[in-house]
């Protein structure tokens, strides 16, 4: 049996959905299931809320969060990170990378415009890429004794994503993703 030339129309859909979620893209081997990540489909639109609880100072999460030059360092699927242009609080970051799922992979680039309230809010859309438009809000939180990093947004991929498995899977990925940002946190956390 061989593999098609190009990969399905699922495939890439699924790659360009995870492509939208690349600020946080990760994988971690450790226990996820208290990182909290519901997915939505409502028409073209996907709709992400997570609920990341960490062991570490906000500042740290921040660090992390805000680390755009060194992020492909700690997030698998990137292979670039810049910062392309700071006015501020106001960053404009390039990023390239791959997503991949069995034997086949997708490369991807995007430019997000992003502003940060420091320390507590951090605000981006996707101003060149395939999931456009594409919003997010990533706030950190403290409460019950533990730092949250609470993730939204909304993109509306440029290819089809079946309802049902669609939904899992980014459901799944999304949860690997935020694994791998608090592994670096609390890497970042106990080192200090």
């Amino acid at each position: 049996m061989s593999l098609p030339r190009r990969p399905s129309i699922f495939f890439r859909s699924c790659a360009f959905v995870l492509a939208a979620l690349l600020p946080l893209v990760v994988w971690s081997a450790g226990d996820t299931s208290d990182i909290v990540v519901r997915v939505q489909k409502d028409g073209a639109t996907i709709i992400v809320d997570v609920d990341c609880p960490v062991a570490a100072e906000r500042e740290v999460a921040w660090e992390v969060l805000t680390d755009y030059d060194g992020m492909a360092k700690f997030i698998s699927n990137l292979t670039e990170s810049a910062v392309r242009m700071r006015m501020g609080n106001r960053l404009q970051v390039a990023q390239k990378g791959k997503a991949s799922r069995g034997p086949l992979s997708i490369s991807f680039e995007n430019m997000r415009e992003i502003e940060l309230v420091p320390k507590s809010e951090i605000r981006s859309r996707l101003i060149a890429g395939d999931t456009m438009p594409a919003a997010f809000v990533t706030r950190i939180e403290e409460r019950d004794g533990m730092t949250h990093v609470m993730h939204t947004g909304t993109y509306t991929p440029s290819m089809w994503v079946p309802p049902g498995i669609g939904p899992s899977l980014i459901e799944s990925e999304t949860r690997k993703q935020y694994a791998e940002i608090r592994t670096e946190i609390l890497r970042r956390a106990q080192s200090r």
